[in-house]
């Protein structure tokens, strides 16, 4: 911690699997089950014959580039990632599912060079491989070295939050999902089955069964991320039950409530001095040859740093720092790709309380916005 403020680095999505998966040094089985894909290295053909040739095999840290300097530089005291894949050897393809992200378990660097403190893991690529894809994941991950949130064993571990002591403050980091990312119900972690922490619904009841836990647990001083896997893919329109989920865990303590689904940023909240980001957009990911959605620029990524009062818990300060995919890589967004983003999440946060400035390095700043 600096100045009695606590940093956090958040992102969106991050998808080693699939075409990432097979760029790293130990790929695992390319085989898939889409309607037009059958085998993963076409992701990364794809993305070759759009922005060139990507090294194969590639560095662990090649899909971070840019991003891993910067967050050095940044110096967050609490790094928190939504890993949106298995990392398992399973083939029991979860049935009903379009799409499925598996990672080699030999390529679990590629998570590790990040050094993230939180791997939220309650998403709805988590069990893609089944039950048993899901237990080999928590065990590669623990094996890692990394503490997870929002999927166990049993219902019990699943909503335990990860606990990262900072002196005499700690950062507590729970993670669900809602059925609106395309989670399935029966993926739901259960007393004597494995799973994720699942909401059925954003109801007030739900709320409560969160803020409950947030209160047995939350201590004077402590910061609490509520990380949540909810809404769909596209749009910038913002739910009413996620507005009012948001805010009432907020109410009850929550210091930022830190949504993830959407494949590009969605709007920012401050909401009574505290952080709402209702979609962070992916960070990594094999999309970039996908044609389509050209127009919501899904190719800029965000790295979000958020600074509290460590006593308070009240947003200080936050800073998004603007990335591009290309080559299946992060590089830093030129000034004009950021000041596009910046004025596109200024225009959609305005009515929910945050104004988006663009500095003259091509960062993002957040600040209250009259009402």
């Amino acid at each position: 911690m600096r100045d009695d403020t606590v940093t956090l680095f958040l992102c969106g999505d991050v998808m080693l699997g699939r075409g990432i998966d097979q760029i790293l040094p130990r790929p695992g089985n390319p085989a898939l089950r889409e309607s037009h894909v059958r085998d993963a290295r076409t992701y990364v053909d794809l993305a070759e014959a759009r922005n060139g040739p990507i090294p194969r095999p590639a560095d662990p840290g090649w899909p971070w580039g840019d991003a891993l300097p910067l967050l050095d530089a940044a110096r967050p005291d609490v790094r928190v990632v939504n890993l949106e894949t298995s990392v398992t050897r399973s083939a029991d393809f979860a049935p009903g599912k379009p799409v499925h992200y598996r990672m080699s378990p030999a390529n679990v660097a590629a998570l590790t060079v990040a050094r993230p403190d939180v791997t939220v893991l309650a998403n709805n690529h988590v069990l893609d491989f089944g039950r048993r894809g899901l237990t080999e994941t928590l065990d590669v991950l623990a094996g890692a070295g990394l503490r997870v949130a929002g999927a166990g064993r049993d219902a019990e571990q699943a909503w335990q939050p990860a606990v990262v002591p900072l002196g005499d403050t700690r950062v507590l980091v729970w993670s669900f999902a809602a059925p609106s990312s395309g989670v399935p119900a029966g993926w739901a972690a259960a007393p004597d089955r494995p799973g994720v922490a699942y909401l059925p619904d954003l109801s007030d009841d739900a709320a409560g069964a969160v803020t409950r836990r947030v209160r047995r647990v939350k201590r004077p001083g402590d910061v609490v991320v509520a990380s949540v896997h909810w809404g769909s893919n596209w749009g910038y329109e913002v739910a009413a039950d996620q507005i009012r989920f948001a805010h009432t865990l907020v109410d009850a303590g929550v210091d930022v409530v830190h949504g993830h689904s959407s494949h590009h940023p969605r709007p920012v909240e401050v909401y009574h001095g505290r952080l709402i980001l209702y979609g962070c957009g992916d960070l990594v990911n094999d999309y970039e040859g996908i044609s389509g959605y050209r127009a919501y620029r899904d190719d800029l990524r965000l790295l979000y740093l958020v600074s509290f009062a460590a006593r308070t818990g009240e947003l200080a300060a936050m800073r998004m720092i603007v990335l591009r995919a290309n080559r299946m890589r992060l590089e830093r967004a030129t000034g004009r790709d950021a000041r596009w983003l910046g004025d596109v999440l200024d225009s959609v946060s305005r009515q929910r309380g945050a104004r988006i400035t663009t500095g003259s390095d091509g960062t993002l700043h957040v600040a209250s916005a009259p009402r």
